[in-house]
């Protein structure tokens, strides 16, 4: 098989290299899938490029990339070869594992390769293992939302795109942050605050009469926590799940104390069995309904990996960048 692959970090022009690979088998508890395409997220070109603090290789050679979709050729001992056929979306392809979505096959356990409607595209199934089950957990994680207003930061990414869509699917007031008219359009959202011209305190309270958000979706924890102190109800909930202006943020416990806040700092790799099962069936039946829009930049095939990882470290992507398989 053909895969994308990288023997240590580096730029992606120096490192990823597509060679020929014998095609895995899939061991007991497994299957294994044709890619039909890879999604690319800022997690796949950090690892790539050894961003990561102490990083080193953990593998002697790499496949990466986590997010994926394509369809099930055969399966190991104990999985039912009822699934043989079947189209899927994959998760945590390349999660503590060697070998990612960003060749012609992967084989990893059943429980990641989840069903695909046929009305979804397999471009579109690769968005949902990071981006999509991140909106859904940090939306979704205490239950239902309905009646809330939920303040979406970054409402034109990836993670902020979906999470202002299920929000709204989910009966809550949808507000979000962007940086131009563009990207509010992109957002999906009808209420909208763009940052960079705006005072993001002072208009949000002016869009609640008042009375602030119940949940906030954060892109950013450290460069907008003193906005979000502001604006989150008492109980409210603040779920996080990046801060890269700053990784190690100092904490206003007090504040955040007396209004009985929960700060929820989430990473869609940890999510655990029972979690993760409901979010697959909350996005399978939006899925089905035809509920969500998804916004795929196609980049190519796999001979096209080092341009598109350029595109998403770039960082003026709109979307989530694919490769076709």
């Amino acid at each position: 098989m053909k895969a994308v692959t990288y023997r240590g970090f580096g730029a992606a022009s120096d490192v990823l290299k597509v060679i020929d690979l014998p095609t895995p088998d899939p061991a007991p508890g497994e299957v294994l899938v044709r890619i039909h395409a890879s999604g690319i997220n800022p997690s796949d070109v950090k690892l790539r490029g050894g961003a990561r603090p102490g990083a080193v290789m953990q593998y002697p050679l790499v496949i990466p990339h986590s997010d994926g979709a394509g369809v099930i050729e055969a399966v190991g001992e104990g999985v039912d070869t009822a699934r043989i056929g079947e189209r899927v979306w994959i998760w945590n392809g390349q999660w503590q594992r060697a070998f990612g979505t960003g060749a012609e096959y992967i084989a990893l356990p059943s429980d990641q390769a989840v069903r695909l409607p046929d009305t979804t595209s397999f471009a579109e199934g690769a968005c949902f293992g990071i981006p999509a089950m991140t909106a859904w957990y940090a939306l979704y994680r205490d239950g239902p939302i309905a009646d809330q207003t939920v303040l979406v930061t970054g409402g034109a990414g990836t993670v902020g795109r979906y999470a202002c869509q299920m929000a709204a699917l989910g009966g809550a007031r949808v507000i979000t942050t962007v940086s131009s008219d563009e990207k509010a359009a992109h957002s999906g959202a009808s209420e909208w605050i763009n940052y960079r011209t705006q005072d993001v305190t002072q208009a949000v309270m002016n869009l609640t009469d008042g009375a602030g958000v119940d949940r906030i979706v954060e892109v950013d924890f450290a460069a907008n926590q003193p906005a979000a102190l502001a604006l989150i109800r008492p109980g409210g909930t603040i779920a996080s799940y990046a801060s890269a202006s700053q990784m190690k943020p100092e904490l206003d416990f007090y504040g955040f104390m007396f209004k009985n806040i929960r700060l929820h700092m989430l990473i869609v790799y940890q999510l655990d069995a029972a979690a993760r099962r409901r979010g697959e069936a909350q996005l399978g039946t939006w899925l089905e309904q035809g509920a969500l829009s998804h916004a795929v930049v196609p980049a190519g095939g796999l001979s096209d990996a080092v341009s598109a990882h350029e595109m998403v470290e770039a960082g003026q992507k709109l979307g989530t960048v694919v490769l076709e398989v």
